[in-house]
């Protein structure tokens, strides 16, 4: 799996692949181990939602080509792939991705094995909209939890997370993952947003500690593991020596 996120990856993009028209052949599954070699994702080595995508790519154990760019000095070339300018974009040929959350689901779809949503429509209908509300109400608070000065606004964002975890967390009494017994893109959504809690200077209280568990639970996932950076692994554990 350490081939699929490297520990290390450069500050900068490289100028993004000449986008080509899609082409997966007779191939009776759509993709072969060609295609997977001409896809690639352009990510932030902090940046939450690459960190999910990634978590993605490894719950699969897809391969494919990682480059690393700098979110404050994103290349022009990829900016125009991505006219909002953010990350993670994913370019598969000629089809270009951006918003992690399609980005994610896509791949589910392209690489059905192992699936990571629920098979049944009224699951399915669910982990969508609660995949909705984590972005809208949580991963939205991302920016004022690391970047805000004023700290009343700090403070408020520390507590809608905290109590909006909280509240959460009795499903994790009867549950492994948030949709019974496998793991889908909200346990990867959930678990990526888990780990940074230290950095949001955010500790959940007593009543929390069944989503405590099952943090740890995803944490010592092999493809959470292998879905870290370097950096992302320095927010819990400290630069290596």
């Amino acid at each position: 799996m350490s081939s699929k996120t490297p520990k290390k990856e450069s500050a900068s993009a490289k100028a993004p692949p000449k986008v080509e028209p899609l082409d997966y052949g007779n191939d009776a599954d759509g993709f072969t181990t060609e295609r997977i070699r001409n896809m690639k994702l352009y990510a932030g080595v902090v940046c939450p939602h690459s960190h999910r995508t990634r978590m993605v790519l490894c719950e699969k154990d897809i391969s494919i080509e990682i480059e690393s760019v700098d979110p404050a000095a994103m290349p022009e070339d990829l900016r125009e792939l991505n006219p909002y300018g953010d990350l993670p974009v994913l370019v598969d040929r000629g089809l270009v991705l951006y918003n992690s959350a399609i980005i994610m689901e896509y791949l589910d779809e392209r690489f059905p094995h192992p699936p990571l949503m629920p098979v049944d429509p009224i699951n399915r209908a669910q982990a969508r909209l609660m995949l909705w509300r984590i972005d809208h109400d949580w991963y939205s608070l991302h920016r004022t939890l690391t970047e805000h000065e004023k700290k009343s606004d700090v403070a408020g964002a520390r507590k809608t997370l905290r109590d909006g975890l909280t509240s959460i967390a009795p499903l994790f009494q009867q549950h492994e993952f948030v949709f019974g017994e496998g793991p889908t893109l909200v346990d990867c959504a959930l678990s990526v947003l888990l780990w940074r809690l230290p950095v949001y200077g955010i500790e959940l209280p007593a009543p929390a500690r069944p989503m405590l568990r099952y943090a740890e639970r995803m944490f010592a996932r092999p493809a959470f593991r292998s879905s870290l950076t370097e950096q992302e692994f320095e927010m819990r554990h400290g630069k290596s020596a």
